[in-house]
């Protein structure tokens, strides 16, 4: 089954072309969220480079959220655009269980972190065995300090790797001490997004995987919204 699988929620934009679990081509960038340039000629390099057409792809593969706003809205109206009226297989899939897959060979809590502003960060927990992940929280938008809180209450006989374009900020403002992340494993990752896809695909081959069903995961309403409702408030 070839899958094409994107990313655009964060920083990073990434494409990759696999055949089942095989990669085949991927492209990643990151030079800020200029995505509605860059994705479409990042599609195009994978199909080619992959010899492959786009009326070849057996299954549209999306990160469909938490992020960037603008990065989910731009990934989300171009991957309708391409599996539009194409009747192949469409699978979205959490940007934080993608993240957590980068890792997927670490023994211990996986924790993903997204910048989400004001002191929080996009997070959910996984333990991993080096083999298999469990899904520990669901994914959610966390103060960075009821995060440190978790860890040191509940993890602390574990060892706790972080990834994602939070990476940093949580460095810096959580006091555990995390497990050393590789750099190339911190980022999104579209084999990541296209092998968690494959999984949730095969897990329940029955449900309908149409692209009307696929729709964007913000986890909080849009900076405009909030503020709009903060003037009404005040």
């Amino acid at each position: 089954m070839k899958i094409l699988a994107i990313d655009s929620t964060a920083k990073t934009a990434t494409v990759s072309i696999c055949d089942d679990d095989r990669l085949i081509s991927i492209y990643s960038v990151t030079a800020g969220l200029n995505h509605s340039e860059t994705l479409l000629p990042m599609i195009e390099n994978a199909l080619t480079t992959a010899q492959t057409d786009i009326d070849e792809i057996d299954m549209f593969a999306i990160s469909d959220g938490p992020g960037s706003f603008t990065g989910v809205r731009i990934g989300m109206s171009l991957f309708k655009g391409l599996a539009f009226g194409k009747q192949k297989l469409c699978v979205g899939v959490s940007t934080l269980e993608a993240l957590a897959y980068n890792l997927k060979g670490f023994v211990g809590i996986i924790c993903p972190v997204m910048d989400a502003r004001r002191d929080q960060v996009y997070n959910a927990l996984f333990l991993s065995d080096g083999e298999k992940m469990v899904r520990l929280t669901e994914d959610r938008a966390i103060p960075l300090k009821e995060l440190e809180a978790e860890l040191k209450e509940k993890y602390s006989d574990k060892a706790v790797c972080l990834c994602g374009d939070g990476f940093d900020l949580a460095m810096n403002c959580i006091e555990v001490d995390f497990a050393y992340t590789p750099i190339l494993l911190r980022e999104q990752n579209a084999y990541s997004v296209s092998c968690v896809a494959l999984a949730k695909y095969k897990s329940n081959p029955e449900a309908d995987y149409s692209d009307r069903n696929i729709k964007p995961v913000y986890l909080r309403v849009p900076q405009a919204e909030r503020e709009r409702l903060e003037r009404l408030n005040n």
